[in-house]
């Protein structure tokens, strides 16, 4: 009756007790120019402080009485598994828990910055982050998912410049096979051009132009008919092709072909002047012009029944410096994408929508960072170390002031507070093998042969299960939290969850089992910082204290299990604080 009636109570609390979604409306300043692609030249800054203490005097600056509106600074524990999700994409096992909470030097939080930024586990996770802003979850396809899911681990390993990265993977055609991965972005996408003209503008350089397609935009006016066929021209030649003798499927391209486009309300309405045309281009930047060719000495390899073409010039080989070097919109783009990584929301929001009637929350703020990320070379590693070191992001998410109608009518959009984020499924699911203690019997089991790609082997089927019902549909933005029938089944009822649950040695029932009967407060605590990463409140400890009083054996072991397993499907373990 116990377990019956306690899981009951905790899925209504996992499907409704949720944090209410805050509606944040920014005015539109129609007096803002339209965001224009200038050249992303490297800024000369003057010697100043550092880029989080300017991040934070930037958000106050936008916000009056900020400093009595805000919430406090995170304590230790809600900044500790901030952090270790953010960065490493699972909470902090209990040991490492205690040694910071215990930890009483000044600079602990700077220091375990750098110990995560150095970690195996960060290359990993944030390349999985990259991996889902490139690819959205898409299936395999021509691609071995795994050599590009490696490709990433090891450019973010090297702390490879974010632009280099990009222009590599734009550059790719899947001819080299040591390169073959790099290719992924276009073959798993099929060559299909406007796709891939959807997805870069969206991607790279926030502008989600599928409604330019057929028309100017008909909501946003700097988002121009010819702003699509601009891009659409660097790959309207370019085609998958597959060599049946290597068996090697590559990004094709040919030496003659352009786009032509003319609005349908023209057409419509009878104006139209005909099919337009045009040279590629990135919004507004300089048309790319091409060298001319004595016709018939166009290709190096000409085309042939089953022989894959080469012209002398192409096309698509200047899409990522056209990208990366001529566009100061990528760099203010990758800024804002990284920026929501960690703090909830772009300061343009959302993230494809940049343009004059969207401005940016923080305008100036956002300029900074542009410009820092541009000086700095494309710093991965630096950027993300000044953001999480500056107190917007280590703000509590709890605001005392919110019987305040100051407070009530405070937007996400101005940084008071941190904002809840749920766990993509990758941290979901580490987050459940390390409260459990799962995560730790591998551990242990590997013994001299562990390091984190060996966990992750062993763990890999946990990983891909999580991934497979939180991830959304392949291909698509997850853009809203929603808790599934099946997600609710899954962690409810699967045999996989519930055998991870029991009593393992060394996993953390075990730990629980083995804690004396009358020592209820101390396992109130392993518990809670096993799952939690926090003390139990006093309340908390009572209730667990009652509910444990006078249990022995099987009985109490069955209330341990569904302790665990009640954390485990909290809210409050579901969200990132």
């Amino acid at each position: 009756m116990f377990r019956a009636n306690m899981r009951v109570y905790v899925l209504l609390l996992f499907v409704f007790f949720l944090p209410a979604r805050s509606i944040s409306v920014v005015a539109a300043d129609l007096s803002q120019p339209a965001i224009e692609p200038l050249v992303a030249k490297k800024p000369s800054l003057p010697a100043g402080p550092p880029l989080h203490e300017v991040i934070d005097r930037l958000i106050q600056r936008q916000t009056a009485d900020y400093e009595k509106l805000a919430s406090p600074l995170s304590d230790d524990a809600e900044f500790l598994r901030r952090l270790y999700l953010d960065l490493t994409g699972r909470i902090p096992s209990i040991e490492q828990t205690r040694t910071f909470l215990n930890d009483q030097r000044p600079d602990k939080r700077v220091v375990l910055v750098d110990q995560l930024l150095n970690s195996s586990e960060y290359a990993r996770f944030v390349s999985q982050r990259l991996d889902v802003m490139l690819m959205q979850r898409m299936n395999k396809k021509y691609i071995d998912v795994g050599a590009w899911e490696e490709y990433l681990r090891s450019s973010v390993a090297e702390n490879k410049p974010l632009d280099q990265l990009v222009r590599e993977i734009l550059a790719a055609d899947g001819s080299d096979k040591a390169h073959q991965a790099e290719a992924r972005f276009y073959l798993a996408r099929s060559g299909e051009v406007d796709e891939l003209t959807r997805d870069i503008s969206r991607i790279f350089l926030g502008a989600d132009l599928t409604c330019a397609q057929c028309h100017d935009h008909p909501e946003v006016a700097d988002w121009k008919q010819d702003h699509y066929y601009g891009i659409s021209a660097f790959l309207v030649r370019s085609f998958v092709f597959t060599d049946k003798k290597k068996k090697q499927t590559i990004f094709a391209e040919k030496a003659e072909g352009e786009v032509k486009f003319e609005s349908v309300f023209e057409v419509r309405d009878k104006t139209s002047k005909g099919p337009e045309t045009t040279l590629p281009t990135v919004f507004e930047g300089k048309k790319i012009p091409e060298p001319a060719f004595k016709k018939g000495e166009e290709y190096k390899v000409k085309p042939a029944k089953d022989v894959r073409p080469i012209p002398k010039y192409s096309r698509r080989a200047q899409l990522g410096d056209a990208i990366t070097r001529e566009n100061r919109r990528f760099a203010r783009t990758m800024a804002n994408r990284l920026w929501a990584m960690l703090l909830g929301r772009g300061i343009v929001h959302p993230l494809d929508a940049d343009h004059s009637d969207n401005p940016p929350s923080h305008p100036e703020l956002l300029e900074v960072l542009t410009d820092q990320l541009l000086t700095h070379d494309y710093d991965l590693k630096w950027y993300l170390r000044e953001i999480v070191l500056s107190e917007t992001y280590q703000r509590s998410s709890a605001n005392e002031l919110f019987q305040d109608k100051a407070a009530k009518d405070l937007s996400d959009a101005q940084f008071t507070h941190a904002l809840l984020k749920p766990l993509n499924p990758e941290q979901y699911a580490w987050a459940v093998m390390e409260a459990t203690g799962l995560a730790e019997v591998h551990r242990n089991s590997l013994n001299k042969k562990l390091s984190e790609a060996t966990l992750r082997k062993n763990l890999l089927g946990y990983e891909r299960q999580f991934v497979s019902l939180f991830g959304g549909v392949p291909g698509e933005t997850v853009k809203e939290f929603e808790a599934t029938a099946d997600q609710i089944l899954y962690l409810s009822n699967d045999q996989r969850i519930q055998v991870i649950l029991l009593a393992r040695t060394g996993n953390l029932a075990d730990r629980l089992m083995k804690i004396p009967v009358d020592q209820s407060a101390q396992l109130a605590e392993e518990l809670y910082l096993s799952v939690l990463t926090r003390q139990p409140l006093q309340a908390e400890t009572e209730e667990v204290t009652g509910l444990l009083s006078g249990k022995t054996g099987k009985d109490r072991a069955e209330i341990i299990t569904d302790l665990v397993w009640a954390l485990l499907m909290s809210s409050e373990f579901r969200f990132n604080h």
